[in-house]
């Protein structure tokens, strides 16, 4: 199915903090319901009694608002983050009070695989709306831990920070069959991420 046309770009009016969150839960609810591709800017519009206008808007098609709406239902933000320790910051990215909603969040997270393969516009969408500020953030993380002293700038390892996190919320289910919880991520920290950092 090809992405839906994005409307002409229209004067963007400020929505309250709360509708956006109404709108952002709306999107993934339908998301985890019917996947990306069944997923329509009609289907948003009608759920949270909203106008497709007010959704072209604030975003410019389907991609933005999926990647959006991912970004700001994150539980924890990287930016929040600041314990004073590199082993705490990334005990701290791993503190989901919630496993279940990880698992949730790891699950549609994997639905979304097949769509962006499929969909360069999602792709694209994701890696400028989420995952290129995230590693942004992460980057900010390890230099705080750099001018404490407790990593040396030219670390190899500090460009695969988050391609190994991935990994462990990635292999955990596939292997174990279990989520990746946060004492599995705790123990991972400890064991792979910190020694890796040569902590």
């Amino acid at each position: 199915m090809p992405e839906e046309s994005a409307a002409p770009p229209v004067r963007r009016t400020r929505l309250t903090p709360e509708r956006e969150a109404e709108l952002y839960e709306a999107v993934l609810a339908i998301l985890r319901e019917v996947g990306y591709e069944a997923l329509t800017m009609d289907a948003v519009a009608a759920r949270t009694r909203a106008s497709k206008a007010t959704l072209y808007r604030q975003w410019k098609g389907k991609p933005e608002l999926v990647a959006s709406a991912l970004r700001h239902t994150k539980p924890i933000k990287v930016d929040d983050i600041d314990t004073g320790t590199l082993r705490g910051d990334l005990l701290a990215l791993t503190a989901v009070a919630d496993p279940a909603q990880m698992e949730r969040d790891a699950a549609l997270m994997r639905g979304l695989g097949h769509a962006v393969h499929c969909n360069p516009e999602l792709h694209r969408a994701l890696r400028e709306l989420l995952i290129e500020p995230e590693r942004e953030s992460l980057r900010r993380l390890l230099d705080r831990a750099v001018e404490r002293g407790e990593l040396a700038p030219d670390t190899p390892a500090m460009d695969f920070v988050e391609h190994t996190m991935i990994g462990a919320f990635v292999a955990r289910p596939l292997i174990e069959d279990r989520p990746a919880d946060p004492a599995y991520l705790a123990r991972f920290i400890d064991a792979v991420v910190l020694p890796a950092l040569g902590c």
